[in-house]
């Protein structure tokens, strides 16, 4: 039998179709543990817990802020810990994970209300972030994060 134009174009429709309602690419298991260790980080800057800061972070952690400011490990727990930058909360939006190897990469859009030196303010920043699989643990390396205007 051979096919008419409209008997490919059906085919070629209904294989449209099937492909519009496949299911996305599932996320594999080192892209929910690097999903995790980023909740993990926002819920630890939002306490400001010290144990869950150190033990998130590596210890070459360099962390840049939207301002230029950078910070060591240290200066960037030390810095949450002492109410120097207070998070009252943070919200993540289209954050993608891409994972090779043993290095993780994510940005996300972060809005926050924060309160630095008691004036608070509210902040919307495009964020980059650098996992490094550390130990069978993911631990953020770098940070840089950039103004986005509303």
């Amino acid at each position: 039998m051979n096919p008419s134009r409209r008997h490919l174009a059906l085919a070629a429709g209904g294989g449209l179709a099937l492909l519009a309602v496949a299911p996305a690419k599932a996320q594999s298991a080192d892209e929910k543990a690097v999903a995790d260790a980023v909740e993990m980080l926002r819920q630890a800057m939002i306490s400001a817990d010290r144990a869950k800061l150190e033990a998130a972070a590596a210890d070459a952690l360099t962390y840049g802020h939207s301002s230029g400011r950078l910070e060591n490990k240290e200066q960037f727990v030390a810095a949450i810990v002492e109410g120097r930058s207070v998070f009252r909360s943070i919200n993540l939006s289209e954050q993608t994970i891409h994972v090779s190897g043993d290095v993780a990469v994510v940005r996300h859009l972060l809005t926050a209300g924060t309160s630095d030196g008691a004036r608070p303010a509210n902040v919307r920043i495009g964020v980059l972030l650098v996992f490094q699989k550390q130990g069978g643990a993911w631990k953020l390396l770098a940070r840089q994060a950039v103004p986005r205007p509303a």
